[in-house]
């Protein structure tokens, strides 16, 4: 299995710190003495961009499982899309599920920046959950909310030696739906860095998610049902005052 893969995060991982020093030589040094305060990075991930390493360096309890990572101590996956738009649903319905879980908290006044980034990937150690015989279990690898089949498969996965999944996106509703990628280990990177990036805003507010990027030129929109299959997306109260 090979290819290029999209992955967001939020676009503060430098900038931030800025705004505490008077140069850029001491900015260097703040991010560099940051660094050192931060778990170790793997021995097999040194080599790698800080955005393709972070995933697999945290060594603190991971809070909350996702769809192939159990919550505690367990070991890191970057998660990825094929298609920036599929990444861009994804980071949509994290950005919902975020005032779902906190009803309490207003609609931000501004949009939220975000860094989307594209990387290479290629292992023979793969699995494809979409193809047979795999996808006679879809519904389990697709459930919105009970990740226990996925992170089960996983852990098996991990044992056997396999390096990479292929599976479908949950949250990407378009017509033709979309595929994300879970590597397993940064092993399976067939690139040291980013090889194109692109800067996104996304404005969450009562109506849903726009997101939009400027190069190329680009906006998508969710609409309060586009993520509606997942319980706690339906159930979240949209009339909520801004910030």
């Amino acid at each position: 299995m090979s290819g290029s893969c999209w992955r967001i995060v939020e676009a503060q991982h430098r900038i931030s710190t800025l705004k505490l020093v008077d140069t850029l030589a001491e900015q260097q040094r703040l991010e560099e003495l940051l660094d050192e305060s931060k778990p170790a990075v793997p021995s097999e991930c040194r080599r790698f961009h800080y955005l393709l390493a972070t995933p697999f360096r945290y060594g603190s309890p991971y809070p909350r499982g996702s769809r192939f990572r159990r919550a505690g101590m367990t070991a890191g996956v970057f998660y990825a899309s094929r298609t920036v738009a599929t990444a861009v649903a994804e980071m949509a319905f994290h950005r919902l599920l975020f005032f779902a879980d906190s009803p309490d908290t207003p609609w931000p006044d501004h949009a939220g920046e975000y860094t989307a980034f594209s990387t290479r990937f290629r292992t023979a150690a793969a699995l494809d959950l979409d193809a047979a015989p795999l996808d006679r279990d879809r519904l389990a690898w697709t459930h919105p909310t009970d990740y226990g089949p996925c992170q089960a498969f996983a852990d098996a996965a991990r044992t056997a030696g396999i390096e990479a999944l292929r599976y479908r996106s949950v949250r990407d509703v378009s017509m033709t739906g979309g595929i994300n990628i879970a590597l397993m280990t940064c092993r399976a990177f067939a690139a040291t860095a980013p090889i194109e990036r692109q800067t996104w805003r996304m404005v969450a507010g009562p109506l849903g998610v726009w997101a939009l990027c400027t190069s190329p030129e680009t906006r998508i929109e969710f609409g309060r049902d586009g993520f509606e299959r997942d319980p706690r997306i339906k159930g979240l109260r949209w009339n909520r005052s801004s910030a």
